[in-house]
């Protein structure tokens, strides 16, 4: 890696800081609990001296009790001072995790949809969890252990200087031996580190898609072929990490080989001057007790550069999600439902090309005008832009050309989420969540109460299978509602937009999940759902729509024809086509 690619990963790592900064007071207080740990355990090297030349060499047995006493205490304030350190350090390291994982959550849910057209759910949730868990490592304890033995090196090298020069300019000899390995293998261990955490975020995806669509994997005997190429996933993900902890051993081991090899020499050389009378036993051993302090210093910290350099990667990914530019945002100058909303709806000259295929657009030159309280219906084949009118009427995206319109204002110029406020949309493939029928029907209206709730739920029908659930509203419905069939989930999709109450409505062929007799009492709940309300649905069965007050036959992302079912099946072709393809008898 070059110089560039170093500073850039020290700049990343600083970024945390904003985090940090929050908690200074208990930062200082660490800070204060690290000095005078290093002061004291520095200072048992002077009770060592003692104990071998007012003690030992002296034979007294009073000042050899006396100095002992002196090094309990010495180790007593070594042990509360530790104590505490550790504990703050600790405490700062998970709550900055906590502020940091909450930052990116709250970012990335805001993000617009087309971010996650290249960015995997499963690798950002890989982020959230394993990238700051690491980090929470460093800040927690790595970034201590290096202050303090930060501390203790410089420390124990003043000493050194104090007890014997010549001895101690013999030890920093291996000072430069030890700086080379480090900035060697350094520099391939940050590399490595980086490659490492995107292996395992990939292992973490194909985990979360092959869970999550387990009936398909089964249904498909795939279980062979998932296992061989998870393997695979792993076996990489593996090759790599030893690749980095190769690196990272060859520098450990090499720092300790020379740090370790020079207090042997120095030891040799020091043990020659306490015959020849040049220092006492007692200097000796507390020499010899601060090189190998000084030794121990720098092997830690050269350990704890590579957890830094581990860190740097993980804290780039973190800072790629948290600054992601969100491309839905609410305009400076927003404008706001000043009067009762009507649900008029005016899509002006519309063009839009999805960003994965700018080539292709997906609504082209689009103009439609739906009335308070009008019906309209989306037929086409596949691919002709139906759905693409739903995202953008909710503004997940925004047309490259052309203007929507909700009650005459533009709805660049609303906050997204008061638009979405008052838009309640059904799809054809229901999402639940992992909670009770309680949360999942809420989520229409988080702030509903029991009554509203259950009122909603009976409304869309479906209080006759909730009651029958094990726990009732109670029941937990697994992991995207697997617990529940596919016409139940799609009930309670509808309950939930019953709940909301929105003034329009988008149907994604909300009953296309049902059987005969759910689907029965699910358009009827529909029809006192969409009185009043400006509703569009996407219609896949004509059947479902034959009643309603217009229908738009979309082709190839614009509107080919507009009128009633009568009127189509006379003046549009394809309409007539689909028609015939749908009612004529088998």
């Amino acid at each position: 890696m070059t110089e560039r690619t170093s500073s850039k990963n020290i700049r990343v790592l600083l970024s945390v800081l904003q985090f940090v900064i929050p908690y200074k007071f208990r930062i200082i207080a660490a800070g204060i609990a690290l000095v005078f740990t290093a002061g004291v355990a520095l200072s048992i090297g002077q009770g060592f001296r003692m104990l071998v030349d007012e003690g030992f060499v002296l034979g007294s047995s009073d000042g050899l009790t006396e100095i002992i006493g002196v090094i309990f205490v010495m180790v007593s304030l070594l042990a509360l001072g530790t104590f505490t350190r550790y504990y703050l350090v600790s405490w700062i390291g998970e709550r900055v995790t906590a502020d940091l994982r909450k930052a990116v959550f709250n970012h990335v849910i805001e993000l617009h949809p087309s971010f996650f057209e290249t960015n995997l759910s499963s690798e950002i949730q890989s982020r959230i969890t394993t990238d700051t868990t690491l980090l929470q490592t460093v800040i927690g304890s790595s970034v201590s252990l290096a202050v303090r033995n930060g501390l203790m090196f410089c420390g124990g090298l003043i000493w050194l200087f104090i007890t014997n020069v010549k001895l101690t300019l013999l030890v920093m000899v291996s000072v430069p031996l030890v700086i080379t390995p480090i900035l060697i293998f350094g520099r391939r261990v940050r590399k490595l580190s980086k490659i490492t955490q995107d292996e395992i975020a990939h292992v973490g995806s194909y985990v979360g898609e092959a869970l999550q669509n387990i009936k398909t994997v089964q249904g498909f005997n795939h279980q062979e072929v998932d296992v061989l190429q998870f393997s695979e996933q792993v076996e990489a993900a593996f090759h790599v990490a030893i690749r980095r902890i190769r690196q990272r051993a060859w520098l450990i081991g090499a720092v300790m080989m020379l740090v370790f090899s020079a207090i042997v020499f120095m030891i040799w050389v020091g043990g020659q001057d306490v015959m020849n009378g040049s220092i006492t036993a007692g200097e000796l051993v507390a020499f010899v007790f601060y090189a190998v302090v000084v030794g121990s210093s720098v092997a830690t910290i050269s350990e704890v550069i590579g957890e830094l350099q581990r860190a740097a990667g993980a804290t780039e990914r973190l800072m790629d999600l948290l600054y992601a530019e969100n491309l839905i945002l609410a305009p400076e100058n927003q404008h706001s439902f000043l009067e009762q909303i009507q649900g008029r709806l005016s899509v002006n000259n519309v063009t839009f090309a999805y960003p994965s295929r700018l080539e292709t657009p997906a609504v082209n030159q689009l103009n439609l005008e739906v009335n308070p309280g009008e019906k309209l219906a989306l037929v086409g084949p596949s691919g002709a832009g139906k759905t693409t009118i739903f995202e953008l009427l909710l503004r997940f995206y925004d047309p490259q050309t052309g203007r929507i319109l909700f009650d005459r204002i533009d709805i660049k110029t609303l906050d997204p989420k008061e638009l979405r406020k008052h838009i309640a949309i059904v799809p054809q493939q229901p999402a639940l969540f992992s909670t009770s029928v309680w949360e999942n029907i809420r989520y229409g209206n988080p702030d509903a109460c029991e009554q509203e709730i259950k009122a909603a739920a009976e409304a869309a029908f479906a209080v006759e299978f909730i009651e029958k659930l094990p726990e009732g509203y109670d029941t937990y419905l697994g992991e995207s509602g697997i617990r529940l069939s596919g016409g139940q989930r799609q009930r309670i999709a509808i309950a939930r937009a019953i709940l909301k109450n929105p003034k329009i409505l988008l149907l994604d062929e909300a009953t296309s999940a049902l059987d005969a007799e759910s689907e029965y009492m699910v358009q009827k709940a529909l029809e006192q759902l969409i009185k009043d309300r400006t509703t569009l649905i996407i219609a896949h069965r004509l059947a479902t729509v034959k009643n309603v007050d217009k229908i738009a036959v979309l082709e190839e992302g614009k509107i080919i024809a507009l009128g009633t079912h009568q009127q189509l099946q006379e003046s549009s072709p394809l309409y007539a086509r689909l028609a015939e393809l749908q009612f004529k008898e088998v």
